[in-house]
């Protein structure tokens, strides 16, 4: 298992490095994303908004603690732009993306297969930018998919000294979304990569881990509609097994053994988490099997944000100023609760389509 981690994070870099690259002026729950027949084409000409400008967010980053980060982002939009921001929160995947793609919203942050799913649904919908890695460019933008699992049964998944994932067929498995990137797509390619290789499952497919049962490669299938519920699946013991991602839970946790983001590493749910986690402090688990992902997109849908307006987000995202917010990219140490990390030079920088397609090729 190591080697397919460290062979599928070299695919990973080669193919950057080759590249190389509402309703209210409050946050609401929304549950009105309309269905919309796919569109093949942007507008030729697009009359520049003069209304609020709508952000649509994933179930990951709409919960309370994270409005003054979306706040934030949203300053920063307003500066470009001199137009309000209104924030959209979902409770499901299938609401943003759809959302984005009718045209319902004009801007999201997404995973990048939501965003290649609004893609498909309609053109018009393309990336702005993504958050950097380390280096502050997009050779290294990647997060990690991580499955983890309770700290007490952590030795179920071991292969001699090294963790395995050979141990999870026949257990109860927790999935994020079927439109999350890192919560369904990478790992259930992983693992179909993995079993598809043993005569029992060498005709092993995405679409069967999808459910469970007494002929299917996990007895139990159950879905979190976010990374934390994932997590929660696992804290409280529906599951055995669960696929959550590291940034969308790394505010509610803490390292307490072993190398961050590697198999083997500990984490505690801190004392002091946030809801959903509030009822579970000093609950621990062990990761079992990580994997790098692509960096999620802000994006926009240019049937409602012409060139002009779309290139001036894009400057001032990427500027100095928005790199050293520090209610945007958020040193260590801080109190404030937000999307991005400061480690080093983390930014913003701007991507095209193009930069998808290693996730697009796994769809």
């Amino acid at each position: 298992m190591k080697k397919f981690v460290i062979i599928t994070f070299a695919l990973f870099l080669i193919f950057l490095v080759g590249c190389s690259n509402s309703t209210s002026n409050s946050d609401s729950s929304s549950n009105d994303a309309s269905s919309s027949e796919q569109k093949t084409e942007t507008k030729s000409e697009v009359t520049a908004p003069t209304g609020p400008l709508t952000i649509v967010w994933y179930p990951n980053e709409s919960g309370s603690e994270l409005a003054g980060a979306r706040e934030a982002l949203g300053d920063v939009i307003t500066a470009a732009t001199g137009l309000e921001v209104q924030h959209r929160t979902t409770t499901d995947y299938n609401i943003a993306i759809e959302t984005i793609a009718n045209g319902n919203a004009d801007l999201a942050f997404m995973g990048a297969i939501g965003y290649i799913e609004a893609n498909i649904r309609n053109n018009a919908v393309q990336p702005l930018v993504i958050p950097s890695g380390q280096s502050g460019t997009a050779d290294d933008a990647v997060y990690y998919g991580w499955l983890g699992v309770k700290k007490e049964n952590a030795d179920l998944y071991k292969d001699s000294s090294d963790y395995s994932i050979e141990n999870i067929k026949g257990k109860k498995f927790s999935f994020v979304s079927t439109s999350s990137t890192s919560g369904f797509v990478v790992p259930a390619n992983s693992i179909v990569s993995y079993f598809s290789q043993k005569d029992e499952w060498k005709n092993l497919i995405a679409e069967d881990l999808l459910e469970g049962g007494s002929n299917k490669l996990f007895s139990e299938v159950a879905y979190g509609n976010s990374h934390q519920g994932s997590l929660v699946n696992l804290l409280t013991n529906r599951v055995d097994v669960a696929a959550f991602c590291d940034a969308c839970v790394s505010q509610y946790i803490e390292l307490i053994e072993g190398e961050e983001n590697r198999p083997g590493a500990i984490y505690m749910v801190k004392d002091n988490a946030d809801d959903p986690f509030n009822n579970f402090p000093g609950e621990e688990f062990t990761l079992i099997s990580v994997t790098p992902v692509l960096n999620a997109p802000i994006v926009v849908n240019k049937d409602n944000i012409n060139d002009d307006l779309a290139t001036k987000l894009i400057e001032a995202l990427t500027s100095d100023e928005v790199a050293n917010n520090t209610s945007v990219f958020v040193p260590a140490g801080s109190d404030f609760i937000g999307l991005f990390n400061k480690r080093a030079d983390e930014r913003f920088v701007h991507v095209n389509d193009a930069w998808f397609n290693p996730l697009r090729e796994l769809r």
